[in-house]
């Protein structure tokens, strides 16, 4: 079966990935809290112009695991209150969303002393 690419002048896909490791973070009982951690993922989807499709979370031990599924892709948190840690991503597609924006918010509700931060360009030119 031959496979036909898009032409790059008909279609692109735009695809920003920011991630990070959010270390000895003193807002601790957020890392604890499904609800809180809901609601800092959907105003961080607002504020990085995303479309909330789906969120869903999971009392894991102490932590959480929150996963909203956006029209343009995933926002992900995953904390361990027990080491004051989470790990976030935020992957978007389309020129018209800010991860950045997004990520920074998280980081600011979570308030970790240290973060250690990544970025990969998921777009196809």
């Amino acid at each position: 079966m031959e496979m036909q690419l898009a032409r790059y002048d008909e279609a692109r896909v735009v695809g920003k990935h920011v991630y990070g490791n959010l270390i000895n973070c003193r807002n601790n009982d957020v890392l604890r809290d499904p609800h809180r951690l809901e609601e800092i993922v959907r105003n961080a989807a607002e504020l990085g112009n995303m479309t909330i499709l789906d969120v869903k979370s999971w009392k894991i031990g102490e932590g959480v695991s929150i996963v909203a599924v956006i029209l343009e892709s995933h926002i992900t948190i995953h904390t361990w209150p027990e080491y004051n840690f989470a790990t976030v991503d935020v992957y978007s597609c389309g020129s018209h969303t800010d991860p950045y924006a997004a990520f920074n918010y998280i980081v600011e509700a979570l308030q970790p002393e240290k973060v250690e931060t990544g970025y990969f360009d998921r777009s196809l030119e």
